[in-house]
């Protein structure tokens, strides 16, 4: 056991210019630290699994294809990924969007049709409870919502917020305690 010396940690920075230099095993890397964190703030914004793991998947292919074109300015990519994630999700829901009403402008839908991916989820308590958080966090305005998912669910510290929506860290600061007064008096109309 003592003859084993643990690896030196790579920062992000080094893996991500090396991925830009060609090296597919250093965006491999990049991949396994931080796709679990990009796949959970997918899952909170879109309360689907499925949906999540697929703008998890889009969320990688943006970043493999803008490797080169992206200089990370701090040593962790997670910043970056998450605002390339919240670009992803909101395309997909005006993409959406767009088709949902250009289904009924031709008349093709009569009725809500439910998906069964939604029924599966729906039964798991965590989609429930998601499905809550995302109705109060709705109420908020749209810039003190994106930091509660930022800080809150993605976990970022306030810098690194910053950074993901490219604003001063004291922007960052007083919007989330905007957010934080906003959602206390959310929960005391919904409890009274």
């Amino acid at each position: 056991m003592s003859g084993i010396r643990a690896l030196p940690v790579v920062s992000d920075r080094v893996l991500w210019d090396q991925a830009a230099a060609g090296d597919s095993e250093a965006f491999a890397q990049l991949y396994d630290r931080h796709a679990r964190a990009i796949y959970n703030f997918l899952h909170r914004r879109t309360g689907s699994w499925s949906d999540a793991e697929d703008l998890t998947s889009a969320v990688f292919l943006q970043a493999w294809r803008r490797r080169a074109d992206v200089v990370l300015d701090r040593d962790s990519a997670l910043p970056w990924l998450l605002r390339t994630a919240d670009y992803t999700v909101r395309n997909e829901w005006r993409s959406k969007l767009r088709y949902r009403r250009a289904l009924a402008a031709a008349h093709l839908i009569h009725s809500e049709v439910e998906d069964p991916a939604d029924d599966v989820a729906r039964r798991l308590d965590d989609d429930s409870r998601i499905r809550a958080v995302q109705a109060s966090l709705k109420r908020l305005p749209r810039q003190e919502r994106e930091i509660v998912e930022l800080c809150v669910w993605a976990g970022l510290d306030q810098a690194a917020a910053a950074v993901a929506l490219d604003v001063p860290i004291g922007t960052v600061k007083s919007r989330l305690s905007r957010a934080r007064k906003h959602l206390r008096e959310l929960d005391l109309e919904t409890q009274a």
